[in-house]
């Protein structure tokens, strides 16, 4: 198929765009991945945010766009993604991206900032397992994990699947 008159100007795809209502274009976006993934059983789904890259707009004081999305390494894209609001952040997002997604049978992971008790009865409600990145600032729990494997039996421990990789990146070393 030919464009009668060329290649539409980079203004006519700007007009285009700002028509876009964002809400609507969710909504059909979903469908549509709902249409394309039919089970996410087994499916390993990472949660994580990020900011658009030159998003901003620095002469009218707006900061950049920050998305958090939802991305199956099975299916090798996005399920879908939410808009954090700029006064809050990806915790408050969370539940609406979850809201619209099928995880059933799925594990989600989240890095630390998402590991939370009411993302994890989000998720669980939903059908899906979770696994979360905890850091030492989240003391309480840190501590609680610390103790339960200080004085599980190492026995016990060893009996589990275990598997342990050490890798460096971006400035620290994980395990």
């Amino acid at each position: 198929m030919s464009l009668e008159y060329g290649i539409p100007s980079d203004d006519t795809f700007g007009c285009v765009f700002f028509l876009i209502v964002p809400e609507q274009f969710q909504a059909y976006f979903s469908n549509w991945i709902k249409a394309i993934v039919k089970n996410v059983t087994g499916d390993v789904i990472a949660i994580d945010g990020k900011y658009l890259r030159r998003s901003h707009d620095k002469q009218s004081n707006k900061s950049a766009i920050y998305m958090v999305s939802a991305w199956s390494h099975d299916n090798q894209l996005t399920l879908g993604q939410v808009k954090v609001n700029e006064k809050s952040n990806e915790i408050t997002a969370l539940p609406a991206l979850l809201e619209n997604l099928d995880i059933t049978g799925a594990i989600i992971t989240t890095d630390a900032l998402n590991t939370q008790k009411n993302s994890a009865r989000i998720i669980v409600e939903k059908g899906g397992d979770y696994l979360s990145a905890l850091k030492g600032n989240q003391s309480t729990l840190h501590d609680d994990v610390i103790l339960f494997f200080e004085n599980t039996p190492k026995n016990h421990i060893n009996a589990l699947n275990t598997y342990k990789t050490t890798d460096s990146g971006h400035g620290r070393i994980e395990e």
